[in-house]
């Protein structure tokens, strides 16, 4: 929890390696856990339950981001643990309200990792930690997605690496953030590149806070910028 002073102090332990994180209009705080292989949501008495944590009958691998759109119903990815294995499916899924089983969003992307809903809830985005081509998708009023096409590519991703795309997040004016390996590169709502926001270490996540929302929180290996 980082106090208005700037102190951190623990909210929650024993985790099972939570990963994406989203808060409820309830202040509930749902997250996906890797180690837990689950959707879970920590309510604000403590109480920890399971959203969903199986399609199929099969139990997922190790969810890893999540973001929620109006209705409460969620968008997350299942890339699966490191190594990536070839040919091993990964997945993006919606868990409609209410439900416990999600759907398959797309399971043709080699590693989904971060996602994110366009401020109109219209377009839902996906990136891949090991492409440097990301995805849009349109949504329809059910929570499921048509019409994927490339959103935009990534800038500046050595030769032979991984992009290393992770988590995003969305500005006032619509413009997208994403962490890669290179840094916080942005784009504009069309999917133009404008630059990129270099941090010390490699970026993993992003969110905006504040007064009107305008600063950047950056999470980055062991750094918090």
């Amino acid at each position: 929890f980082l106090a208005p002073s700037g102190k951190l102090t623990v909210a929650h332990e024993n985790t099972n390696n939570a990963n994406g994180l989203v808060l409820t209009r309830e202040g509930d705080l749902i997250a996906v856990e890797g180690a837990g292989k689950r959707v879970s949501k920590r309510s604000r008495n403590g109480a920890v339950n399971t959203l969903t944590d199986s399609f199929g009958g099969k139990p997922f691998m190790a969810p890893n981001d999540v973001f929620a759109d109006a209705k409460g119903g969620l968008y997350f990815t299942d890339p699966g643990p490191r190594p990536v294995v070839p040919d091993r499916k990964a997945f993006v899924y919606y868990l409609p309200p209410g439900a416990k089983e999600p759907i398959v969003i797309d399971d043709q992307i080699i590693r989904p990792n971060g996602l994110i809903l366009t401020l109109d809830g219209k377009t839902l985005i996906v990136d891949d930690s090991v492409g440097d081509t990301f995805f849009a998708y349109e949504v329809e009023p059910s929570g499921a997605v048509k019409n994927k096409r490339p959103f935009a590519r990534l800038r500046d991703i050595p030769a032979g690496k991984e992009s290393g795309a992770d988590g995003m997040a969305i500005d006032r004016d619509g413009r997208l953030y994403v962490t890669t390996v290179s840094g916080v590169q942005i784009f504009d709502a069309a999917g133009q590149y404008l630059g990129t926001v270099k941090v010390p270490r490699q970026p993993t996540n992003a969110a905006f806070a504040g007064p009107d929302k305008r600063t950047l929180y950056i999470t980055a290996r062991e750094g918090l910028y």
